[in-house]
């Protein structure tokens, strides 16, 4: 692979059963695939021994960012990719769902499509959804159909893995404002609305464990969020054009 530096960013919330393991898995896979390389663990106010482990690791490729109290995945993820200095950056969760590997692949694919961002798709593996939950089943696959009814997607916008070009990364993630679990959909509407280049990598999870996310109130939360992000984002981006068009720009 080239000569540049990848950032991997992991939000964290009360992982310290899993963190060790995480970060070793990570740092052996980034220190044996890329010369560059940085690991992010973005604490998300956890209330264990979270932020404590990760803190314990002396490793310089090893950062940790913090905030209390919890504000959200969403505020997670948005503090660890602005903390970032990579020329590419990728999120994944804190318990490698789809696998380490599979943040190699999607970086692959990120260089060789020359796209600014590119993002894991359940949708497209013909076992992206094995083993599934089917209660969990059912809400993901209502709210991706409300996300392609009301913004026209055909992307698996809550797959926890996306790879972002630096300037991709910086342009989508300064607007941001969500900070649970809908902002992913967040970050894509922005993404279209900004017409970046998005390619998808088929992904399925190889990690299953109880989700955080309450089903029912979480998922009825999120749906209430689809109208509420999209009509945000179009107007922000509305405000920006008729500002750039103001001043010349």
């Amino acid at each position: 692979m080239r000569n540049e530096k990848i950032s991997l960013v992991i939000p964290a919330y009360n992982e310290e059963a899993i963190l060790e393991s995480t970060i070793r898995t990570a740092l052996s896979f980034l220190e044996s695939h890329f010369s560059d390389y940085e690991l992010i663990i973005s604490d998300d106010g956890s209330t264990d021994g979270t932020k404590r482990l990760a803190e314990t690791w002396r490793n310089p490729r090893l950062r940790v960012v913090a905030h209390r109290p919890n504000r959200g995945k969403g505020s997670a993820v948005r503090e660890g990719v602005l903390a970032a200095d990579g020329g590419i950056i990728v999120y994944t969760d804190a318990d490698l769902a789809y696998g380490i590997e599979a943040v190699g692949e999607l970086v692959s694919l990120l260089r060789r499509e020359g796209a600014e961002l590119a993002v894991g798709s359940r949708k497209l593996h013909p076992e992206g959804y094995e083993d599934y939950p089917l209660i969990r089943l059912l809400a993901s696959r209502l709210f991706s159909f409300l996300t392609g009814l009301f913004a026209a997607f055909r992307y698996d916008t809550q797959c926890g893995l996306k790879a972002f070009t630096e300037k991709a990364a910086l342009e989508i993630f300064t607007r941001c404002e969500t900070d649970g679990f809908a902002f992913d959909f967040e970050a894509m509407l922005l993404a279209k609305g900004l017409k970046l280049r998005i390619v998808q990598l088929p992904v399925k999870i190889i990690n299953h464990r109880d989700s955080k996310v309450s089903v029912l109130s979480d998922s009825l939360r999120m749906f209430g969020d689809i109208l509420r992000i999209r009509n945000a984002v179009k107007k922000r981006l509305e405000r920006e054009a008729s500002d750039k068009k103001k001043h010349g720009g």
